[in-house]
């Protein structure tokens, strides 16, 4: 069944209101669906709704509610990649893979050893960047589109990991903790959470940093080894590229935690 994500205000009591373009023009000239025929559609909150297509116009497709329920595909931990910004097409590997994998927000970040230094045109990829986002998430049967955030600068990102109850550091330097170690250590805090305003249970937050292609200068390493809930951590005996590694770790991550 094909798979279509709104924006959750499309959403009505009985039927959904299809008025992106893009999506429209998909459901009638690209897959050339018909009026009985049924999709899947996402409202990126988690839930999706399995839809009769009534009116398939050239501005907007209406469809029926038949059915709906929570995605079953996220992953029990909110996992956020902080991705030291690597050069060429190497980024766009990664946010499609950890996508497929089932990352929760990937972050571009600016390191002292990132090859690529023009922030301005960096800014243009992101459009190109979340296109690959949202085709991954539909790929792989994601309840929400991961947001690819701006790019940010290392301090920026030190400064939002002390947020996080869990960050884990993979470098090459580290021979010793391994990912189980780390994640065993801090079972008691991941399986504590936080709760919002309503008292609903949130799932475990959990940061990964990697490095760019050059790794990390050692003032970054020290700054990030400084912080109280980092966890220095190996891979394996191997050194990883930069767009393997960020998929390597969240493997291991959710296969620690989810299988």
């Amino acid at each position: 069944m094909h798979r279509f994500f709104v924006e959750k205000a499309a959403v009505g009591a009985a039927h959904i209101e299809i008025t992106d373009k893009e999506n429209v023009g998909h459901i009638g000239r690209v897959l050339r669906l018909r009026t009985g025929d049924r999709i899947l559609v996402c409202d990126g909150e988690g839930w999706e709704y399995t839809c009769v297509l009534e009116e398939i116009g050239k501005q907007s497709v209406s469809a029926r509610i038949e059915d709906k329920q929570k995605n079953a595909t996220e992953p029990s931990v909110e996992i956020t990649l902080y991705q030291g910004v690597p050069k060429g097409g190497k980024l766009d590997v990664t946010v499609q893979k950890c996508i497929e994998l089932g990352v929760g927000r990937i972050v571009p970040v600016f390191m002292k050893r990132s090859v690529v230094s023009d922030k301005g045109n960096f800014k243009k990829k992101a459009d190109r960047l979340r296109t690959i986002a949202e085709a991954a998430a539909k790929q792989s049967g994601r309840g929400i589109i991961p947001p690819v955030e701006e790019a940010e600068d290392f301090g920026d990102m030190l400064e939002e990991l002390r947020s996080y109850p869990l960050v884990l550091f993979p470098y090459e330097n580290e021979d010793g903790a391994t990912m189980k170690d780390a994640l065993q250590a801090s079972h008691s805090q991941l399986a504590a959470g936080s709760s919002d305003s309503a008292g609903q249970q949130d799932r475990p937050r959990i940061a990964v940093v990697i490095g760019p292609e050059g790794g990390f200068a050692d003032e970054e390493a020290d700054a990030l080894k400084a912080l109280d809930n980092c966890h220095c951590v190996s891979l394996g005996k191997r050194i990883l590229r930069t767009e393997t590694a960020g998929m390597a770790a969240l493997a291991m991550i959710l296969y620690e935690i989810e299988l």
